[in-house]
């Protein structure tokens, strides 16, 4: 399938618009699986991957690194594939409640950020991440559903945005790394990481990595002028809400006898606590997929269609967990969603606003 490339910010990586999630690997995906998804994404024309040192995914200590080992020993079989693969991976936030990450730190100094790339490094098998991200800020923010700022848990003595970007310096100069970016970052964060570059001559973000679905379009409300005005690209993340915008869960929810062994929500307890596994969120795509129905689409033709079309997105990631689910997700590429939907998907939207932010 032929996708124009998309430059990410104004760094020199050229990337599908479509790009390979893989947080499934190593919990519901075991490595020989993984390396049929992934010799199959880059058949089918997708070069780019995004990974992360905390993945898989829900987080523990089994399984921290266990993604980034199985990329590592797919590059370490198929060396040709890394030169066709645009490379992205993350540097776990402040580790509240996973002390198997720097022991549980509350900060992410220079020597957290630099280790980390390291052994990112070693388990990848490879001299380069192409796209090194900070999966979550330092900062205390409004995120993984949580609504609301609080400046009383600001903590002045964490490291600095300058001194993250010093950090993420090094590891360009070194040639460690190729750029920058963010990830469940706010206007503010992305305004303060480019003003900072620019003051003090350091690498620019290329990147903000942020939710971005039907039930979620927080980015929207800000986040999209910011990335615009400074040349940033968005990777949007969630395109189908942890599954509740295929349909998987519409006939019975989530945390249904039935449907254990369906999904993320239904197989981890953990994961019913979180944003995705609110009622409201559920409500909000069952109007959604019926909407997708009502018109001859599948839901998840309309949730990626909403993604891959939208100006705000640069490059939309995908999360699967067999070759057949990565055809369907690519293949929604081209669907083109009528004036008709478009505007029913704004009216729903009005009524309900983001219930899985």
């Amino acid at each position: 399938m032929l996708m124009k490339k998309i430059q990410l910010g104004a760094s020199d990586l050229q990337v599908t618009p479509i790009c390979l999630g893989t947080m499934t690997f190593g919990e519901q995906v075991p490595e020989p699986a993984a390396h049929g998804i992934l010799n199959h994404s880059l058949e089918r024309g997708i070069n780019f991957i995004d990974a992360a040192e905390m993945y898989s995914v829900p987080a523990r200590a089994d399984t921290f690194g266990a993604t980034e080992t199985i990329i590592g020993n797919w590059f370490a079989k198929n060396p040709a594939a890394r030169q066709q693969t645009v490379l992205a991976t993350k540097v776990a936030g402040p580790a509240r409640g996973m002390p198997w990450i720097r022991n549980g730190s509350t900060d992410l100094t220079a020597a957290d950020i630099e280790g980390a790339c390291n052994d990112s490094l070693k388990r990848l098998q490879t001299d380069v991440i192409d796209l090194y991200q900070i999966h979550w800020p330092v900062r205390h923010v409004p995120a993984f559903g949580m609504v609301y700022f609080d400046p009383a848990k600001d903590n002045p003595a964490l490291a600095s945005i300058h001194v993250q970007l010093q950090a993420l310096a090094g590891l360009v100069k070194a040639g460690k790394v190729r750029a920058i970016g963010l990830s469940n970052e706010t206007p503010y964060g992305v305004h303060e990481f480019v003003r900072i570059a620019e003051q003090h001559g350091l690498p620019r973000i290329a990147t903000v990595q942020n939710p971005f679905c039907l039930v979620n379009r927080t980015v929207e409300n800000g986040l999209d002028e910011t990335l615009h005005r400074l040349g940033v690209s968005l990777l949007a993340y969630s395109p189908l809400g942890f599954g509740l915008l295929t349909g998987k869960y519409d006939d019975v929810g989530i945390a249904d006898p039935q449907h254990t062994g369906v999904g993320r929500l239904s197989l981890f307890d953990s994961m019913k606590k979180q944003r995705w596994g609110r009622p409201e969120a559920l409500g909000a795509a069952r109007r959604y997929n019926a909407l997708a129905r009502s018109h001859g689409l599948t839901p998840t033709q309309l949730a990626l269609a909403f993604c891959y079309t939208k100006w705000q997105v640069a490059s939309t990631i995908i999360g699967v967990t067999s070759v057949a689910q990565l055809d369907e997700n690519i293949d929604a590429w081209g669907t083109v969603l009528s004036a008709d939907v478009l505007a029913e998907i704004d009216r729903i939207r009005w009524e309900i606003r983001d219930p899985a932010l």
